[in-house]
């Protein structure tokens, strides 16, 4: 697997490029908008199509690139199907598998931070069946979770963000790793570690 993450370290953001080299094909996580010719130039240089582009949510602090670097690649922009936007998408479900050949995605949906949030589960087949690591988004970070005040009704979307990370998050294996939306320097959450990454048994204790 072909994984590259990109940091913005002036606002506390993180995206990510990952795929299969062997099969050409990858997607972008969380891309943003100064950054599509970025994306599209390193994707080049491994001699990989760019098939899916991917938000966990939709972003409140930044400008997403993926509308635009969807378009630039012919490849499908995604978000969660209860995603309230006024432009064409790809709706991803709860479970859905996301095969880029020797790497697989699933999609886990995680409301709470935003009705529509995901966090997007990762398989290596290269280096076994079982799933290695987990985008976050803005459900949970290093140290901290995301706000769930940012949409309205604060005390409702909280119930449902500790659902989503005890429930779907802190069931997965404890050596899992976890790749966050954020680090510290975000306005999207309080108490946020300055680390880049963390495993899911850190984060439960």
């Amino acid at each position: 697997m072909i994984f590259r993450p990109y940091y913005y370290y002036e606002i506390g953001c993180a995206a990510y490029l990952l795929g299969c080299g062997t099969l050409g094909q990858c997607a972008v996580v969380d891309p943003h908008e100064e950054d599509v010719d970025a994306y599209k130039t390193f994707a080049a240089s491994k001699r990989m199509a760019i098939t899916h582009v991917i938000d966990t949510h939709v972003h409140a602090d930044h400008r997403s690139g993926g509308p635009a670097l969807a378009k630039a690649t012919g490849s499908k922009y995604c978000l969660h199907e209860s995603a309230q936007v006024e432009l064409p998408f790809e709706p991803l479900r709860d479970e859905q598998i996301i095969d880029l050949g020797n790497t697989r995605i699933q999609v886990l949906h995680t409301p709470g931070h935003t009705p529509e949030s995901v966090c997007l589960l990762v398989t290596d087949f290269k280096s076994g069946k079982d799933p290695r690591f987990v985008f976050t988004g803005d459900t949970l970070f290093v140290g901290s979770a995301g706000r769930p005040d940012l949409p309205g009704k604060a005390r409702e979307n909280a119930s449902q963000l500790y659902e989503s990370i005890h429930q779907e998050l802190f069931s997965l294996p404890d050596d899992i790793e976890i790749y966050p939306g954020h680090f510290s320097g975000s306005a999207c959450g309080a108490g946020m570690s300055g680390k880049l990454s963390s495993t899911v048994g850190h984060e439960k204790r």
